[in-house]
């Protein structure tokens, strides 16, 4: 995949998955394993569009132009290791992301997500995985705050499961009625938003009751 290919999947997935899939046939599940490991799996790629990529994926699937079950599989296992090797890089470079400028990492991003993190403890991994960029961020804060190995994966395979299993199914029965199609980008930016105001809202409660105790 070329650097305008990728530029067309960011701004049009419909069309532009339609045209890879015609391109590499069944290497098709290959490409999206990539881009939803490298989504998951690297910070420094947090535009992928995963969201975007899964529904529409689960359309074709609904049109006998991929196997449903397979290609499930496949991205579970991709947004699974993608959020464990993030996790062991964060590992890795532990609490010297704070104190040194790396340039290929977004240390704001970074320090919303560790707040976020800080907020919602473990949770964290299951809900972030439905909120564009704080999903590649949260395995990797996840890893320098220390979390447990085998805490971190359970809920990482749960929110693996239920990502790309909501999404894929969604995509599956809804994606190719017209309305839903024609306005997919906002539907999307719906569905975050859905996932974002509760832990908003939770947040300033907390930050009242705090406020009111003192």
């Amino acid at each position: 995949m070329d650097l305008m290919q990728m530029l067309d999947l960011l701004l049009h997935v419909d069309t532009t998955l339609e045209t890879l899939l015609s391109q590499y046939g069944p290497y098709i599940y290959a490409v999206l394993f990539l881009i939803v490991f490298c989504e998951t799996g690297l910070v420094v790629l947090p535009f992928l569009p995963g969201d975007t990529l899964l529904f529409i994926a689960g359309a074709f699937c609904a049109t006998g132009q991929m196997n449903y079950w397979l290609l499930s599989l496949l991205l579970i296992v991709a947004a699974f290791t993608g959020n464990t090797v993030n996790y062991w890089i964060g590992e890795a470079i532990g609490h010297r992301v704070f104190t040194h400028d790396y340039r290929w990492l977004n240390k704001d991003a970074l320090r919303r997500t560790h707040e976020f993190f800080e907020r919602h403890g473990g949770k964290t991994i299951i809900l972030a995985r439905f909120v564009p960029v704080v999903r590649t961020f949260a395995p990797f804060v996840a890893g320098v705050s220390d979390m447990t190995h085998v805490r971190f994966q359970l809920f990482n395979f749960a929110g693996a499961f239920l990502w790309v299993g909501s999404l894929v199914t969604g995509g599956y029965f809804f994606g190719n009625i017209p309305v839903v199609r024609n306005h997919l980008t906002t539907i999307v930016l719906v569905g975050v938003g859905l996932a974002v105001v509760p832990l908003l809202l939770g947040g300033l409660w907390k930050f009242a009751r705090k406020l009111s105790g003192r």
